[in-house]
């Protein structure tokens, strides 16, 4: 059941660790939704613009956040089919124990 579970879901990501190392933490909403509410080391890289900005965080590993985890996943998506490593963490909140 274990390696099934592993295989629909992945392995279990360490944000706290990954954060430790140097990954980016990248927020996918929208600029009033980031000023609204945001980690403090996060960057505001609105969904629809991320095409644009792959240069900025080419050889980076990326966490995304959003509102709900959605947006952020198609992030990843994107990021994936240009070879940059993405974590969906899903809503910003998740990560705001690790700040």
């Amino acid at each position: 059941m274990l390696k099934l579970l592993k295989s629909l879901f992945g392995e279990p990501v360490n944000y706290k660790e990954l954060l430790e190392t140097g990954a980016v933490v990248i927020d996918v909403r929208t600029p009033s939704e980031f000023k609204a509410g945001h980690l403090k080391s996060s960057e505001n890289i609105p969904l629809n613009t991320l095409e644009m900005k792959l240069e900025k965080i080419k050889n980076k590993e990326v966490i995304l956040v959003c509102k709900s985890g959605a947006r952020a996943a198609r992030a990843k998506s994107i990021l994936k089919q240009n070879d940059i490593v993405a974590h969906n963490a899903g809503a910003w909140q998740n990560l705001s124990s690790f700040e």
